[in-house]
């Protein structure tokens, strides 16, 4: 063995590199990760349909010439934009966003497989989700850590779709972290970045890894070297967990599915909220929602302002779901800003430390309603619709599948056509690109 292979080996990317590629892929991580494909996919075609969209395609179709990599970068951006998205609990990162449409736009190019498409994505996840477990809580106060964790879910993807050597695969790693970044400044002023991180990230993956296809270096210490991630951005990092449980379960198995477009802290309290809903018979004088702090720290949003604000306000979620008893697309517009007023107002938000010190590996909260005449009702969550724990069935993911193309405008015919072709992507010789999976539906 060199003592160039034999640095990365000793490396947290080496070791990184050598876990994904000894573990074994069966027939139902295939046919999940389908699932998880077309989640990303819809979402994409639907934010087409958005004012953040429109300027992404905008500015996509003013481009006289554009490369795989920037296809990605708007996949990325658009999958990222309606807050419909997949997450991984445990890191709190959105890898479909990231992994999905870079290993989409390096296998058409390529022309590969459905097979080997679904074998990269699963590979970017677990590269993705796994330093993004061991990047610690302080974090994500800052910084945000699909941004900033997920080249390295975007590199993996492609190393696997170029089929690069284990060095390789860790220069790429090395390259993805050096390119790492996304602050959460844009949620104070209501900008267009969080898009912008996640297209970023996907396009950062694959330019790293076809550099290390040619033979360019990367730091192979990147995470935990003295100059590197961990020392840079991450105070209380756990650089274990990148190779914790070796042989458990795909990170990809261990994602949740959004049933609701908004911020995922706002879920479990949305799942709570309308629960209680249907027993609430008399007018309310108080509402206390007991939570983690990290939801109170990005979705403490009293009085948004905007559709993007709503997204991330808990007051404004907890509001509507116990008010209407639905959330859905509608639920973000200004007239449902304004009718949510009146309970907003009402809601206490708390940090509750028994809560708290399970996050991230549960996403819960207590909910209690006060009424005028003196009853309380409460409910809690220890998780919430999309889980793992409590995960949305086939026909659940479809049924969303559709919502996000009626939402869309596509037409039922359509509809099922582009759902069939992602579902039987193991089948498929050659992928199909981005453009192609839009021109499936319009």
């Amino acid at each position: 063995m060199s003592t160039k292979n034999h640095e990365s080996n000793n490396s947290l990317t080496g070791q990184l590199v050598e876990l994904i590629q000894a573990r074994e892929i069966i027939d139902k991580d295939f046919q999940t990760c389908t699932y998880f494909v077309l989640d990303a996919v819809v979402n994409m075609i639907a934010a087409t349909r958005t004012d953040t969209g429109r300027v992404m395609l905008q500015w996509w179709n003013s481009m006289s010439s554009t490369s795989t990599a920037q296809q990605a970068f708007l996949g990325g951006a658009l999958i990222h934009t309606l807050e419909m998205d997949d997450l991984h609990k445990m890191s709190v990162t959105h890898p479909g966003c990231v992994v999905v449409p870079a290993a989409l736009a390096v296998a058409a190019q390529r022309g590969l497989s459905g097979k080997q498409l679904l074998i990269a994505v699963l590979r970017g996840y677990e590269a993705m989700c796994r330093i993004g477990n061991a990047v610690g809580r302080s974090h994500y106060k800052i910084w945000h850590s699909t941004a900033t964790c997920g080249p390295f879910g975007s590199a993996m993807a492609i190393a696997s779709l170029l089929d690069l050597s284990p060095q390789q695969q860790a220069w790429a790693l090395g390259n993805a972290g050096t390119q790492s970044a996304g602050l959460w400044e844009f949620m104070n002023s209501g900008g267009m970045s969080k898009h912008l991180h996640a297209g970023r990230a996907a396009e950062a993956g694959i330019l790293a890894a076809e550099l290390a296809s040619a033979g360019f270096t990367g730091p192979l210490q990147i995470l935990e070297g003295k100059q590197g991630m961990f020392r840079a951005s991450c105070p209380d990092a756990n650089p274990a967990a990148i190779v914790a449980s070796p042989q458990g379960a795909w990170e990809l198995t261990q994602t949740s599915i959004k049933p609701w477009p908004c911020c995922r802290h706002t879920h479990p309290a949305i799942d709570a909220a309308l629960e209680l809903s249907s027993k609430i018979n008399s007018p309310i004088q108080q509402i206390i929602l007991r939570t983690y702090q990290a939801a109170l720290d990005v979705c403490d949003r009293p009085e948004p302002t905007n559709e993007y604000e709503a997204k991330f306000s808990l007051q404004h979620c907890v509001a509507t779901a116990l008010s209407n008893g639905k959330v859905d697309f509608a639920s973000f517009t200004p007239t449902a800003r304004d009718a949510s007023g009146n309970f907003r107002n009402k809601i206490l938000l708390q940090a509750s430390q028994q809560i708290d010190v399970a996050y991230p590996a549960n996403w819960g909260c207590e909910l209690e309603v006060i009424t005028m005449d003196g009853k309380t009702v409460r409910t809690t969550r220890e998780h919430c619709k999309g889980d793992p724990d409590l995960p949305l069935t086939g026909t659940e993911m479809i049924a969303k599948a559709r919502t996000l193309l009626d939402f869309a405008g596509v037409h039922e015919p359509e509809q099922e056509r582009l759902i069939k072709y992602i579902l039987d992507l193991q089948t498929h010789t050659r992928v199909p690109g981005i453009f192609d999976l839009l021109e499936l539906v319009f």
